[in-house]
């Protein structure tokens, strides 16, 4: 079900219209106001009436790892690594939470190849409004480094592990390093974080023996394995074809095994998760193919060179990147609400359309 607008359609826009024109006029500190006030009602919101309070944002799109669903030959440079610098970050960041964004994801590609991934979080964390500083990674460096992430403010981290045989992860990624991910997984259970969990492409050959694996991973460590349907992309059409599966193969799984599904988080992503009285963690299903996948959405994306998206399947792009050259927030929430105007229902995927996204790393999932 769609979440309810905060007012009507044109009580919204009136108060748009009012902090767009501060924004124009030069008056910072009375668009700042304006748009706290606008951040308290939670008017970041579509004409669909779906509100957002998360952003998730891409800090590269370089990535290490060779993921055959994704990159199978290895990230390739096509254009000049440009990407949002930490000062650029802080004040997106700012921005977005001035509209009532509360919780930030870093993605990528793989974001910890950025040697200032670290000074990235604190600036994110130290953000007024910010309450959950999220990061997604392959977990390649994650034993050495997550210590220092989580003093710097990260809470809540998932981490790629699309099998746990491992020999099938690494002719998965190109990567013999399972041991090492999960040793980073633990020491980051170890430290506390909010939420610990686990992304898994479902993949046709290992159903269902992976389900097996993870269910005895999650029976005394309290994170939540999440497996997504393959999504066919503009470089996978080919192994799309051969490699998808519907999740209705795990939600039956988990049924017939008596997981039952628990309620969502409002700002919870798309998965609906399943618990079972016998396990600490865990076992959930993003389907994006599956029906009303859209209906929830949540979540606004920026790119690694400043491009709002407002689907992950959609085209183009509005760029924010111009405003960042200096603290102009009314701006940014500006242009940010006005594309909201053109948010589509949802996407094409079941048409084949998967847009202009080549490749998953592209825009961070």
């Amino acid at each position: 079900m769609l979440a309810r607008r905060p007012g009507s359609a044109t009580q919204r826009a009136v108060r748009m219209n009012a902090v767009q024109a501060l924004s124009e006029h030069h008056d910072p500190a009375r668009a700042v106001g304006q748009l706290e006030a606008e951040r308290r009602a939670g008017n970041l919101v579509d004409g669909f009436g779906r509100r957002f309070y998360y952003l998730r944002l891409s800090v590269t799109e370089v990535c290490n790892f060779r993921c055959s669903y994704c990159l199978p030959d290895g990230f390739l440079k096509t254009a000049p690594l440009s990407f949002l610098g930490i000062e650029e970050i802080a004040r997106l960041t700012r921005a977005f939470a001035l509209l009532g964004v509360a919780k930030v994801r870093l993605t990528g590609g793989e974001p910890t190849v950025r040697g200032d991934i670290g000074e990235i979080i604190a600036r994110v964390a130290a953000t007024p409004g910010i309450d959950k500083v999220a990061m997604t990674t392959n977990g390649w460096n994650l034993h050495r480094h997550v210590a220092a992430w989580r003093a710097a403010g990260l809470t809540n981290l998932n981490i790629s592990i699309d099998d746990l045989d491992a020999a099938t992860f690494a002719a998965i990624t190109g990567h013999d390093r399972l041991d090492q991910v999960v040793a980073g997984l633990d020491a980051a259970l170890a430290l506390g974080m909010r939420a610990v969990k686990v992304n898994a492409v479902l993949l046709k050959a290992s159903v269902p023996e992976s389900f097996d694996r993870f269910a005895a991973f999650v029976k005394a460590r309290p994170i939540a394995v999440r497996f997504i349907e393959l999504m066919r992309t503009g470089d996978n059409v080919d192994y799309f074809a051969a490699n998808h599966v519907s999740g209705a193969v795990l939600k039956a799984w988990l049924e017939a095994r008596g997981w039952s599904a628990r309620p969502r988080a409002f700002d919870d992503g798309p998965a609906i998760e399943y618990e079972h009285p016998d396990y600490v963690g865990r076992i959930g299903l993003i389907a994006p193919y599956g029906a009303g996948f859209c209906d929830s959405c949540n979540r606004l994306r920026v790119t690694a060179r400043g491009k709002l998206r407002l689907c992950l399947f959609g085209e183009g792009g509005v760029d924010l990147r111009d405003l960042l050259t200096d603290d102009q927030p009314g701006a940014v929430v500006a242009r940010v609400t006005a594309a909201l105007v053109g948010k589509s229902a949802g996407h094409r995927l079941h048409e084949g359309h998967s847009g202009d996204t080549r490749h998953l790393a592209q825009l961070g999932g």
